[in-house]
Formats: structure tokens, sequence, C-alpha cells
């Protein structure tokens, strides 16, 4: 391992809600202020302009809450993991709950590039039957595609939905996975839209990142 690598980390948090409507960028820097605050020496990229070595696996919609966001940070040294979380923790604004630690081999492939796939759970806002939702969503799946339209260019929803299925409850929810990779993300609101489901008054949270597993 050499010096400009570092130590590398990595976090899973949880976003809640007095960090719902806080963008990626923000989210970003809230981490760059919660390593300063926990005296934790993040490595620097090199170059012109270096910033820390930190890296979300994939930005949230505004709105959206997270159960189990992943970060990978970089450090000048190596740590104990339970002492990296129990410093993380201590330092964390509202909103960012820490939830593990783990050393990952600095040479693993960029995090960003191993997301795959998301899980999310809405709950529309609207009211509507468990079993009017299920047909809605029977209609969507049998759809061949579903054309929509994304800053000017158009693009096939369908494919995006890997699963989704209604939730029993009061009211009843949805649980979606939807295919993440670059180029190609399938986004929970606009699923809801496609219902016929106001995307803005759902309560929407992203569970689960599904990652490629890493080369041998």
């Amino acid at each position: 391992m050499t010096a400009a690598e570092g130590s590398r980390y990595r976090i899973t948090f949880a976003k809640t809600e007095a960090m719902r409507f806080t963008g990626h960028l923000d989210l970003h820097r809230a981490w760059e202020r919660t390593f300063r605050r926990a005296g934790l020496p993040l490595a620097y990229t090199q170059g012109f302009s270096p910033h820390p070595r930190l890296q979300l696996a994939a930005a949230l919609p505004l709105g959206v809450l997270g159960e189990a966001e992943l970060l990978d940070a970089w450090m000048e040294q190596t740590l104990p993991p339970a002492d990296v979380l129990e410093r993380i923790r201590r330092a964390a604004p509202p909103g960012i709950g820490i939830l593990d630690v783990q050393v990952v081999e600095p040479r693993e492939p960029n995090l960003q590039l191993r997301v795959q796939a998301a899980t999310f759970d809405a709950t529309p806002g609207d009211e509507i039957a468990h079993s009017d939702l299920e047909a809605r969503v029977a209609r969507l799946v049998a759809e061949a595609s579903i054309e929509r339209q994304r800053r000017g260019k158009r693009y096939d929803l369908r494919p995006l939905i890997q699963e989704i299925g209604v939730e029993a409850g009061s009211p009843p929810h949805l649980r979606m996975t939807l295919v993440a990779r670059e180029g190609a993300t399938g986004r929970p609101e606009e699923v809801l839209t496609e219902l016929g489901l106001d995307p803005t008054a759902a309560r929407i949270t992203r569970c689960r990142l599904l990652l490629a597993p890493p080369p041998s």
C-alpha cells in the first residue's frame, strides 16, 4: 500500500428524516465535516486542486431516505474499524446514522461502478386500497415498454424495473428493485407516476444497494 492509496474504509449509514431534503453535494460536504470533527486524517487526491477522497456509492433523489447507504473513505493512516466507527458516530450530524465500518482492499474497483440495482420501499400519499394498487402494478408489469422522457431524452422505463410488488399495511406500500447502473437508472418517482400516484406525496426509502461482486 502506498501513501497515495491510503487505507480504505467502507461505511454503511442511514440517511434519516433530518436530512431528507439534503442534496447529494451537501451530503458529501456533511461527510467531510464529520471526518474533520472526528479528527480522522482523510487522504486527498493529487493534482492542482486536491480534495478529500470520499466516494458515495450512488446519489439519492432529493426527498428519498436511505436505510443502508455506502460511502468509501480513504485515510492517511490505518486504524481499527471499531475505532473509526466510534469516532464518526460521535461526530456525525443529526440525520446520519452510522451502522457499520469495514476495511476495504485499496485496489478494489470504484464503488460507483459496482452498483447494479437498488431496492426501494414507497408508501403512497394517496389513499388507495391494496387491491387497487395490486391491479395497477399488474398492468405496469404487463407492459412491454414504458416510454418516458428525462432531460429531453426518451428512454424505456420497463427494463429498468427488475421487481415490483405490493406489501400489506395500512396504507399498503410498494417494494421495488430498480436498475441503478451508470447510464441506466430507474427512479422510484417515475414508477409512481406511471402507477397514477403522486410521487411528491409518497414516502420513499432506498433500502439496499445491490453491488456486483468484486473481482477475485
